[in-house]
């Protein structure tokens, strides 16, 4: 399913280049356990789309053959692919930190018992989605029992050492607002989360990220839904930010969709806006392996404003 929200004009958004090649943020499946409003993938338990296998081994390809350093899995449930361990399990082997973007709940879904203990014996580093410290702003943005189970999910990767000092088993949670608003000071609300969820679960995590809700799919739908869209796309431009420009993550990230083609972020992908790499239409997996990145154009429009707005947001959190 492919976006078909209204975009204001392309051209109004400063045109971006090409760093070096760091990160291969992969989706690997629509496929998940959980039907956030918030998803920008429109993800949920009846999607279909996996990655094949012989996409997969055009992945192995670039991991063996690229000096690319991160390996990041989304999805969907990630976790929900079948191969997603072989995958995890090729990529540190070859030496590249691997980031799971993990719900939490995947955690305690029957089959995925042990999927805890896998992540920390790999020394995968875990993105986990809590929109809130709070139950009911959770529970209402991603379904009732989300929280508690997500809490539940954090103190068993606390069991394990994540988010313990000294462990090297990194968790980071990632925030997103609960409508057409910017996220708050990312430092401060840090700083909140940290507190509250010591205090009331012992919980303990090592940063947060806070990412701006993008204007496209199911939000984009939600903001059309409630007359809320050009009112949102005037606030992201209103508060654009030139100095988050360098920090872009689709300067140094490329996007593989589950078909194995590439974009410039997850959010072009839903867009359908490749990635335009190569002479042809659309770019793949297997370009990489002679393709120069450095200098390419990239692909814009202006919902790339979320990035950009007040202190920028990237899959890392904010920029500034």
């Amino acid at each position: 399913m492919r976006d078909t929200l209204p975009l204001l004009n392309e051209l109004d958004f400063p045109a971006i280049l090409r760093g070096t090649l760091q990160v291969l943020q992969v989706n690997l499946t629509y496929l998940c356990n959980q039907r956030c409003l918030h998803c920008h993938v429109n993800a949920g338990p009846t999607r279909t789309e996996a990655m094949s296998d012989e996409v997969i081994e055009a992945l192995f390809a670039v991991i063996d053959a690229h000096p690319v350093k991160t390996l990041d899995l989304t999805g969907g449930a990630p976790e929900m692919h079948p191969r997603f361990r072989d995958i995890v399990c090729h990529a540190r082997a070859a030496d590249l930190q691997v980031i799971d973007r993990c719900n939490l709940t995947i955690l305690s879904e029957p089959g995925f018992e042990d999927l805890a203990r896998f992540l920390a014996e790999n020394e995968v580093q875990v993105s986990a989605s809590l929109p809130c410290y709070s139950r009911d702003n959770v529970d209402k943005q991603r379904g009732d029992g989300v929280f508690e189970r997500s809490i539940a999910g954090l103190q068993q990767l606390n069991a394990l050492g994540y988010g313990q000092t000294g462990s090297g088993l990194e968790l980071n949670l990632v925030y997103n607002p609960q409508g057409p608003s910017l996220p708050p000071p990312q430092r401060a609300l840090e700083a909140d989360y940290k507190q509250h969820l010591l205090e009331d679960f012992g919980v303990r995590f090592n940063s947060l990220h806070t990412i701006t809700n993008q204007p496209i799919a199911r939000f984009g739908s939600t903001l059309v839904s409630k007359g809320q869209f050009n009112d949102y796309m005037q606030l992201l431009r209103d508060n654009y930010s030139e100095a988050n420009v360098p920090g872009l993550m689709c300067r140094s990230q490329v996007s593989v969709d589950w078909q194995g083609y590439l974009y410039d972020c997850d959010f072009n992908q839903m867009l359908d806006l490749p990635a335009p790499l190569v002479a042809r239409e659309r770019s793949h997996l297997r370009d990489l392996l002679a393709a120069r990145l450095e200098g390419r154009p990239i692909a814009t429009r202006d919902h790339c404003f979320a990035c950009t707005a007040g202190q920028g947001s990237s899959c890392g959190g904010a920029l500034d």
